[in-house]
């Protein structure tokens, strides 16, 4: 070839479009969809059946709902402000441009549930008023006047769905992410438990995950009662009974979507690190798998006209929406987003390993091996956010960025992670810093049993609870490390529980622990607690707006590990973000400093 090219830059990677959320009208003929296109976060449309996008707001903040009035003359939307999740509740019209504001506080968040069926109720969840338990409200539309329809004072409650007819409701109690009782309240105020036999005190601790009304006699819901996975189950609401309808084996039930015209239920489960796509006939009990085009599914909807929508990536894919309609079997690409100037030959999929931990329970990882003509011999090993989550097959800039750059990366999931069932995932409650610390030593002794690394050479790299993890194995095993990078881990267990959202605090001792009862465990699995050990180059990222883990986190891991006598450190606040990047320039001038920081400590 005549023409040279050199190999593609951080921007190429970071200009990759993300799509965030979409929604679609009842008369499938137009798609919105919040991206950030324009290099900051807001809602396109597309005009079905042509899929060119068009700009409908100017926003520039990360979208937190879209919901179509079902007579399709006007949107719902919510979005933030520069990453601080406090959520606001705007109408526009269809084509875009105007947007009003409908129920907005200061200071306060909302989160828009459902419109009712003739478009003119709004249901929502806000922390107004009840900033720890939150209340549950009907706004209408056209008498522009505001009731409440659930609130406990000493306890979360969540909206999940409004019957067809709005004679009942169905929520939640929440307790921690494992511990979430459902409830059905009928329009005389009755109040009755999903599971019946949970009121006899022999459920424990179980979880009802979603609901969806398909008429106002029967409700399904997603529980995993009894069970160690997820499953669909049917509660009769004349009857007062309640039945499990489907369970897959080894596999959890993650999501709902009602197909109203062939009434059915589409099934998205997590098999792990992957997904896949069920249907499930309501009138025959049939239950057939869909095969889907992406490794990850990220959100189904269903038309009224029965056309399946979906949103979804792989490790190598960005994310993009598929449409399959009726008269169509396959699937359809309506967005086409890839990494601009780079093939996919030059992306790096990930092959799935498994190790025994300390204590011979197995661990799941994802093993990213840099291409051998670009591969620098270093790795990179990331312990995922959550703890709660997992890291799965999908597509991180940053992930394939380093790659391309020579560093490769072991991802474990690390007990506590979703994905492999409820006692698995349960494993990490009131234990953050041991079991999963351990799993994480074991990944890297397998690492280097395996020869792919030596001791002392590993890059440390984690984000959120990942971060916190970084933090933490940085202080107790630092011979495993050449550098370490932390993006808004927890520093702090004390200060962490009493700094989060004030709905998340009747969380936190289910999740964490009880800063009194375990104050010894607090301390034994507090990062700043071993800052005399943090002896290598850091680079510490936080958010100035982060609601998750405030700024004090990581200001208060600075000083200290400063105090401590490691002047390796550097300390990177971006103003305008919260808990993540909704902006595109932030973004790359982070990732680009991580490079910059990584070729500067360990070379190139």
């Amino acid at each position: 070839m005549m023409i040279k090219f050199s190999r593609p830059d951080i921007e190429n990677f970071f200009r990759t479009i993300k799509i965030e959320n979409f929604e679609v009208d009842p008369a499938e003929k137009q798609l919105i969809f919040s991206t950030n296109i324009n290099g900051k976060f807001n809602l396109w449309g597309m005009d079905l059946p042509q899929t060119f996008p068009y700009p409908l707001t100017f926003v520039d903040q990360s979208n937190h709902g879209i919901m179509y009035d079902p007579n399709g003359e006007f949107v719902i939307l919510a979005h933030d402000r520069d990453g601080d999740e406090k959520s606001q509740i705007y109408a526009m019209p269809p084509q875009g441009g105007q947007v009003r504001p409908l129920r907005v506080k200061e200071g306060e968040r909302h989160m828009p549930i459902t419109l009712s069926e003739d478009g003119k109720k709004l249901y929502y969840v806000s922390t107004k008023d009840n900033p720890q338990y939150l209340k549950s409200y009907c706004w209408d539309l056209e008498k522009e006047e505001e009731k409440v329809v659930l609130e406990k004072e000493d306890r979360l409650t969540t909206l999940r769905d409004v019957s067809p007819g709005e004679k009942s409701i169905a929520f939640q109690e929440v307790y921690g992410n494992t511990y979430q009782k459902g409830f059905l309240r009928t329009g005389n105020n009755e109040e009755i438990e999903l599971i019946p036999d949970a009121r006899k005190g022999e459920a424990g601790e179980y979880a009802v995950v979603d609901c969806k009304f398909i008429s106002d006699d029967e409700l399904y819901f997603l529980t995993n009662y009894g069970e160690d996975f997820h499953y669909l189950a049917r509660f009769d609401i004349s009857g007062r009974k309640c039945e499990a309808v489907k369970a897959l084996e080894g596999e959890d039930i993650i999501s709902l979507e009602y197909d109203k015209k062939n009434k059915g239920f589409y099934l998205g489960v997590n098999t792990g690190v992957e997904s896949k796509l069920y249907y499930y006939d309501v009138n025959t009990g049939e239950l057939s798998e869909i095969p889907i085009p992406v490794s990850t599914i990220e959100k189904i909807k269903v038309s009224e006209k029965g056309g399946l929508y979906l949103q979804g990536n792989s490790a190598v894919s960005p994310s993009n929406i598929f449409r399959k309609t009726p008269e169509n079997n396959e699937w359809e690409q309506l967005t086409d987003i890839n990494v601009p100037g780079v093939s996919k030959k030059e992306l790096v999929d990930a092959e799935t390993v498994t190790y025994q931990s300390y204590d011979g329970l197995e661990i799941e990882a994802l093993f990213f091996r840099a291409h051998a003509a670009n591969s620098n011999g270093k790795i990179i090993f990331w312990p995922h956010g959550g703890p709660q989550s997992i890291e799965r097959k999908t597509f991180r800039p940053l992930f394939q960025f380093l790659l391309n750059s020579g560093y490769s990366i072991f991802a474990p999931n690390f007990r506590g992670s979703d994905g492999y069932g409820t006692k698995f995932k349960k494993m990490v409650e009131g234990d953050w810093g041991y079991g999963p610390r351990l799993d994480c030593v074991a990944g890297m002794d397998w690492l280097i049993a395996k020869g792919y690394v030596e001791k002392g050479e590993i890059i440390l790299m984690g984000g959120s609870y990942g971060g916190y993890m970084a933090l933490l194995l940085h202080g107790r095993h630092p011979e495993y490390f050449t550098t370490v990078i932390d993006i808004f881990g927890v520093s702090n267990l004390f200060t962490f529980v009493d700094s989060v959202p004030d709905f998340w605090k009747p969380l936190m001792r289910q999740l964490v622990g009880d800063p009194e009862k375990n104050k010894e465990k607090f301390e034994e699995d507090s990062p700043i607690n071993y800052t005399e050990n943090m002896s290598k180059p850091m680079l510490v990222i936080q958010g100035a707006n982060d609601p998750r883990v405030v700024k004090k986190e990581s200001d208060q891991m600075v000083e200290a590990i400063e105090k401590a006598g490691n002047e390796e450190v550097e300390y990177l606040i971006l103003e305008d973000e919260g808990h993540g990047f909704s902006k595109k320039e932030n973004e790359i001038k982070v990732y680009r400093r991580i490079l910059d920081f990584l070729e500067k400590t360990v070379g190139k």
